[in-house]
Formats: C-alpha cells, structure tokens, sequence
C-alpha cells in the first residue's frame, strides 16, 4: 500500500518509464475479431504555421473501440506522417501503429 501521494506519483513514473523504453518491435499487437466502424467525419480546422493536422481514428480500448480524435503535430521537414490505421490480418483485425518515416518512400 502507498502511503503518500509523491511516493504513488514516483511509481506511476517508473512504470511509465519502463513502457516507454519499450522498443516498438517489443510492443505487443492486439488482435480484435471486430471490424472497425468506419471513420467519423472531422472538419479538418484552419492550418497552423509549422503544424500539420492528424485526422482521428479508432483505439480498441477494453472490450469495444473508442474514438480518438484528430490534432495538431509540428511538421518534421524531410519526413512524412503515416497516421494509425487497422488491418485485417488472419481473420482478426490488428493496429499499425502511426508515426512519422524518414523521406518519401517511408524508410525509417
């Protein structure tokens, strides 16, 4: 049991580090037997100078899919965003993961 609020707060930290030193080739892919709804229609806002918009999309969250709506990144020049987006992979449906890839041919 955590006695004090800063002790919780540096375990959720650690826990929180230890995720995020995760290699992406570790990350574990979930597979749903669910397809995903189609998306949702975003009014894309007005740009920003130095920021590109990410339209949203569905996160299977639990036991049923959420949606997570679009936002602003700041643009990397010499790369290119590849936004999350499922597939159907052996009779299931699977998450690929967003993120940005180097150039245009989307090498890392």
């Amino acid at each position: 049991m955590i006695k004090t609020p800063v002790a919780a707060l540096c375990l959720a930290l650690a826990s929180l580090a230890a995720i995020t030193a995760t290699p992406a080739s570790a990350a574990v892919a979930i597979s749903v037997q669910v397809a995903p709804p189609p998306p949702r229609f975003e009014a894309m806002p007005h740009p920003r100078r130095g920021q590109m918009w990410v339209p949203g999309h569905w996160e299977w969250r639990g036991h049923r899919y959420i949606w997570m709506g679009g936002y602003f990144v700041q643009a990397r020049p010499g790369y290119r965003y590849m936004q999350p987006h499922w597939v159907q992979r052996n009779g299931g449906w699977v998450m690929q993961r967003g993120g940005w890839a180097r150039g245009d041919r989307g090498r890392p």
